[in-house]
């Protein structure tokens, strides 16, 4: 069977992960294959992207940062096609992409770290309006990646009033 015609709902595998460069995206470089927690391992993903990323200049950190999200509604759109389920667990581009735009926010610290990591993970799964309204109603692509785009809004005006504070 051609990995284009796996069963809805399949679980990827290694060989879905290297057929096309959009599943080896989507599946955030493999994270996305873990058993548990796919997505908390596709945040955790973002990191070594994060830190390649931060020795460019802030302007082509940002450029990048922006074609990683505008590139993840495509990326996430046909893998959850081929996947047969839109927002499939596996998918973790969407954690990857959004993630990249809170880690500049966060105090340049273990800490801080942490707690950008906590933050974005815990409102990507508690899904606080109108996160969870927009998870739920908008399909495809751009579905899969605005709920994480609005996670990571909320998490970097938590991260921007935690520096204020300190």
């Amino acid at each position: 069977m051609s990995v284009e015609h796996q069963l809805p709902g399949k679980q990827p595998d290694l060989r879905f992960l290297l057929a096309r460069p959009a599943h080896f995206l989507a599946l955030g470089f493999g994270a996305g294959l873990a058993g548990k927690a796919p997505g908390t391992w596709g945040t955790l993903a973002a990191f070594p992207v994060y830190f390649a990323m931060a020795l460019l200049p802030a302007s082509a950190y940002w450029a990048l940062a922006a074609l990683f999200a505008l590139a993840g509604v495509w990326i996430c759109d046909v893998t959850g096609k081929v996947l047969g389920v839109p927002d499939h667990g596996g998918i973790v581009w969407d954690e990857i992409a959004a993630f990249l735009l809170v880690l500049p926010f966060a105090p340049a610290i273990w800490w801080g770290y942490l707690l950008a990591f906590a933050l974005f993970r815990w409102l990507d799964i508690w899904k606080p309006f109108p996160i969870g309204w927009l998870d739920a109603n908008v399909k495809g692509g751009l579905g899969v990646m605005l709920d994480d785009l609005l996670a990571a809004g909320y998490a970097i005006v938590v991260l921007l009033g935690v520096t204020t504070w300190f």
